[in-house]
């Protein structure tokens, strides 16, 4: 029996081999996994010693042979394929150990992989006859089976081969990714033909995803569910370690993502976020994150039921003691106090999550059946200069900076509105549309979400703010399309009102503010989240 090892990544390669040879197996290896074969105390047949030919073109011709591939793909139930691999002075290869170049973490021309799919890819082909290991966690069951039964079964082999086909196919597909994206060593001042300059977007998008996780149920029970992972990127769903409760199902993962994002897009200050049904129904800042936690909370109580918790700061023993009184699916939070761990344990049905920051994709897609809507991921809510009492949002700077922002009213906007001002946007922009959060003191009071029409989200944001909006800020996802927009500001009793702006009405919509004393800014950047 003979095995054919050549691999990037070495880990484990000696030790499988070392067991190889223990059965009886000749490894047939070259290049820089046979000097770490040998190094090991592995006896390795060189790739040229069986096809006669020495490597050449600086290594990129190895195992590109008839000998080689001919005792790969050979069908050992006919004879005439294995006089034929005779005549060539070849043998059948019962072994393909073989992961591809890494591409992923260093691509370039030269860390295309030829010869590697290629065997792959013909020992998978061959896989009645032949095993292809292409992930060294799978080593392991290899040679356990191989010590047991002699040979590898019909399953594992199907498993193997059907591994190794998704491995070239990501392969594949990261290739073609870089390609799109403009690969620059391709020395030309244009990006390559694949790519839509007029879009900004690749012509062609390659998903290449692996579950990562089975979910409780889906959308709701009697739904299948399962996270899958990018398998060329990180994300902190992966490095995220559940800490207690019941396994999470698909709404629980779409809120805590959600809220998650949220607390983060909050600013630098600590803060905590509620989030139910994707929308948030509570977020704040305060220097005190027990404190935000309770005024995230109180801002919707009723809705904060069986909701999602966020924090951006370990979270306390007073956190989990006012925590532990509500119902709550998840919280999700960088780390826990001991004491707090213990306390958020107790409950036996509480999801709890610790986890890094998230990251930022470059491309948001939507599945509309057999079609994808592509767009690329909306710039963050201004993330500016931290929120507390004593920092004033500042002076004009930039469109996504609350200093960038167009003040458009008689009155400026006071040190205390443009904090709650920027708390407001930076809430909204999570908001389903359409879209009005009230916000004071770094804190939203009142959030009316996913409204058909601007004015009923104006007026459940004021109801729900009742009179905790009094001279707070009131803002708006898109722009206010009548003066009537600011009915519910003032129901509130806001003094101050962001929005987009660029309504044709826009002039009448100032007039209104002015004459009602409020202070209003333009942001350039409408948030619609659907």
């Amino acid at each position: 029996m003979r095995a054919l090892i050549s691999v990037s990544d070495r880990s484990g390669a000696v030790e499988l081999a070392r067991r190889l040879v223990a059965l009886g197996w000749e490894v047939i290896s070259s290049g820089g996994t046979a000097a770490v074969l040998r190094e090991g105390g592995v006896a390795v047949t060189e790739v040229a010693e069986l096809t006669g030919a020495p490597e050449m073109l600086d290594g990129r011709v190895k195992t590109l042979h008839p000998v080689v591939h001919g005792g790969i793909l050979a069908d050992r139930s006919k004879s005439e394929h294995l006089a034929d691999l005779a005549a060539a002075g070849g043998a059948p290869i019962d072994l393909v150990v073989c992961n591809l170049y890494p591409f992923g973490s260093a691509p370039s021309v030269e860390m295309i992989d030829i010869g590697g799919p290629a065997m792959v890819r013909a020992a998978a082909k061959n896989h009645a006859h032949v095993g292809v290991v292409v992930d060294p966690v799978d080593y392991g069951a290899v040679v356990d089976e191989l010590e047991s039964a002699g040979a590898l079964g019909d399953a594992l082999r199907l498993r193997l081969a059907r591994k190794a086909f998704a491995h070239c196919s990501a392969y594949d597909s990261a290739v073609v990714a870089w390609l799109d994206a403009g690969a620059p060593e391709t020395g030309e001042e244009d990006a390559p033909a694949g790519r839509s300059d007029s879009a900004g977007l690749p012509e062609s998008l390659s998903l290449r995803l692996r579950r990562a996780e089975v979910l409780r149920y889906g959308e709701n029970p009697g739904q299948l569910g399962a996270r899958y992972h990018t398998m060329d990127a990180a994300s902190w769903w992966d490095s995220a370690a559940q800490l207690g409760g019941k396994e999470m199902s698909y709404l629980n993962v779409f809120d805590a993502d959600a809220a998650w994002r949220l607390v983060h897009a909050l600013g630098p200050d600590p803060a905590a976020v509620v989030v139910k049904h994707a929308n948030p129904c509570g977020a704040a800042a305060h220097d005190d994150i027990a404190e935000a936690y309770r005024r995230a909370h109180a801002c919707d109580s009723v809705s904060a039921f069986g909701g999602v918790v966020a924090l951006n700061r370990p979270l306390t023993d007073d956190v989990a003691a006012a925590l532990t009184e509500v119902f709550t699916e998840v919280v999700v939070a960088p780390g826990y106090e001991p004491r707090a761990l213990e306390r958020l344990q107790a409950k036996a049905n509480l999801r709890i999550l610790q986890a890094s920051a998230p990251e930022s994709p470059e491309l948001h897609l939507r599945s509309l059946g057999d079609s994808f809507l592509v767009q690329t991921t909306a710039a963050p809510a201004p993330g500016g200069p931290p929120l507390s009492g004593d920092t004033p949002g500042g002076p004009p700077r930039s469109a996504d900076d609350p200093g960038g922002w167009n003040v458009v009213t008689e009155r400026a906007p006071t040190d205390d509105e443009w904090r709650d001002l920027v708390f407001a946007w930076r809430v909204v922009a999570a908001v389903s549309s359409n879209a009005i959060v009230v916000a004071r003191d770094r804190c939203a009071v009142g959030i009316g979400a996913g409204q058909q029409n601007r004015r009923d989200a104006g007026r459940i944001a004021a109801a729900k703010a009742g009179d905790r909006g009094r001279v707070g800020a009131y803002a708006s996802d898109a722009f206010l399309p009548f003066a009537d927009g600011l009915d519910g500001a003032l129901e509130a009793g806001c003094t101050a009102v962001v929005q987009p702006g660029g309504s044709r009405r826009d002039a009448e919509v100032i007039e209104a503010a002015n004459r009602h004393g409020l202070a209003m800014v333009f942001t350039g950047r409408r948030t619609f989240r659907h």
